[in-house]
């Protein structure tokens, strides 16, 4: 039985006007030019210097005039006035749209029509995001299930996993989740990432933990003995997001808090292949 749930900490914003692909392939990570009705995609918007600043799935209106950016609603603003810098003398406009996102996942999902809707492009088991005019009369499930949801699946949920101006798209598995494009071309932060990926920097990932009671707050020290190897992000009821040290993934005597954790591995993540330095 398919779940539905309004998302009440996500809000759309809107970029229209006759450049708004060329806009903003030139600003994140994904490829712009997939997004079509009923194809979404994930993508990260990034300082000059790669690190994650934010990160939105861009829908395709019905109509066919607007990019539409389910993002986190705290970060809206910031993201209005940051792209709105870049605009020069592209012919766009970024606005609100007052939408509604919903999250569904189970079986027997029926998209709306009339509304924007595509698969989650992150893993198909996330199941599809709608954005509707108000909020469903009637849901089926809420944001705090569809929160268990993805910390099952091991999915980032935006500034909530990941650190403004310092996290790396890889450290956050962007390139497992679909949220890079490496054919696309430039765009703000490509060169830092491109690098990350040639020369296998990355030493540590976002990955899904679990405990026997509530985990604690984000930004609590993660140990292996006495060493730090990591740190808390989000959770909820024993299960959480922590950045973990990659080397320390496995180990068996990891605590937060002073009490006992694990580190989930999900089926979808691997560690990437060592590259000559």
């Amino acid at each position: 039985m398919a779940r539905i749930a309004h998302l009440p900490d996500r809000a759309v914003l809107s970029v229209s006007g006759a450049d708004r692909v060329s806009f903003l392939q030139g600003l994140v990570s994904n490829d712009m030019t997939a997004v079509a009705p009923g194809t979404a995609v994930w993508t990260a918007f990034l300082s000059p210097q790669g690190k994650w600043l934010a990160d939105f799935f861009v829908f395709a209106d019905p109509e066919g005039t607007r990019l539409l950016l389910d993002c986190d609603a705290g970060q809206t603003d910031m993201l209005r006035q940051r792209l709105s810098r870049y605009r020069l003398r592209a012919q766009v406009e970024i606005g609100d749209t007052g939408y509604a996102v919903h999250a569904a996942w189970g079986d027997d999902i029926t998209p709306p029509e009339g509304y924007p809707a595509a698969p989650d492009p992150r893993l198909a088991q996330a199941g599809w995001r709608f954005l509707l005019g108000h909020p469903v009369p009637s849901p089926s499930a809420d944001d705090v299930d569809y929160d268990r949801h993805r910390l099952a699946l091991g999915l980032p949920a935006g500034p909530r996993d990941c650190e403004s101006d310092k996290t790396l798209l890889l450290e956050a598995n962007f390139d497992q989740l679909n949220g890079i494009s490496w054919t696309k071309g430039c765009y703000m932060g490509q060169e830092l990432t491109a690098r990350t990926r040639y020369r296998g920097l990355v030493r540590r990932h976002l990955l899904p933990v679990t405990a026997a009671r509530e985990l604690p707050p984000p930004g609590t020290p993660i140990l292996s003995g006495a060493a730090t190897v990591g740190e808390m992000r989000s959770s909820r009821d024993g299960a959480g997001m922590a950045m973990i040290r990659t080397e320390h993934m496995h180990d068996t005597d990891l605590t937060a808090g002073g009490h006992a954790l694990s580190v989930r591995v999900p089926q979808w993540f691997t560690l990437p292949a060592a590259r000559p330095q």
